[in-house]
């Protein structure tokens, strides 16, 4: 299975992009996507932007992935 994880778009240059994913940055390639600007949230996968989607929906899937991973961190002994 594979995923796709929104993150929103910092900064540009050239074909690669600094994004945030709800508060870890990375850098990405928009090779695939160069019509993307700053401040779209894209999904990504495997390093590429594959995507753009709308802000609503990517906040709601990071908040969701938030919620996740902290009951994941409070079963872990």
């Amino acid at each position: 299975m594979c995923l796709a994880i929104p993150a929103r778009i910092l900064s540009i240059e050239e074909d690669k992009a600094t994004v945030d994913f709800g508060g870890v940055t990375r850098v990405i390639s928009l090779a695939l996507l160069p019509d993307a600007v700053v401040g779209d949230y894209v999904l990504v996968h495997t390093g590429y932007a594959i995507q753009k989607v709308d802000r609503s929906e990517a906040e709601k899937t990071l908040d969701l992935w938030r919620q996740i991973l902290s009951t994941e961190d409070s079963t872990t002994p």
